[in-house]
């Protein structure tokens, strides 16, 4: 009994330090853990915010330029009005798949407003291209698009340019 008792004595303690010791290792490598982490994280975010910053410049100058009465005003109006209105169509697919990939480095918010700024602007040149015979100058046609630009209370890449505005002055 005597023998427990001393060996308890010697394995009490040491077992105390073991412990003691290995909790504060573990918390130390832990602490170094997660100052690396977030070290990682700021180098990255460092790289990172420019790419997005100059994503949301690139959507923001793809919205400018298909903004309808800009576009028009851009584009040779010579020909008929179905072929300007193909040539307008064409453009805005062009820009837009030119700026697909900025998807990745924006939000979903930014980039449905985005999609739907171009349906829109696609919608509002089909329906200004209704409202002349395909045979018309290309002139008229870009003559109805102001029209039917000019009875909207919002151009729909304005809303979208102004979501992206409020999102990046809420992120940076």
């Amino acid at each position: 009994m005597e023998n427990i008792y001393e060996i308890l004595k010697l394995i009490l303690p040491a077992g105390i330090v073991f412990l003691t010791t290995y909790y504060l290792v573990k918390s130390f490598l832990d602490q170094e853990r997660n100052k690396k982490a977030i070290d990682l994280k700021l180098a990255n975010q460092s790289v990172i915010t420019p790419i997005r910053l100059q994503a949301y410049e690139r959507v923001v100058l793809f919205l400018e330029r298909i903004n309808p009465n800009g576009l028009v005003m851009r584009m040779s109006k010579t020909g008929s009005a179905a072929t300007f209105q193909g040539e307008l169509l064409k453009t805005i697919r062009s820009e837009f798949e030119h700026n697909l990939s900025q998807q990745i480095y924006m939000s979903n918010k930014a980039w449905e407003a985005t999609l739907k700024a171009k349906e829109e602007t696609i919608k509002i040149i089909n329906v200004a291209s209704s409202k002349v015979n395909a045979d018309s100058s290309a002139m008229e046609l870009a003559q109805a698009i102001i029209a039917v630009c000019s009875q909207l209370t919002d151009m729909p890449t304005k809303v979208a340019v102004d979501l992206i505005k409020r999102e990046i002055g809420k992120e940076f």
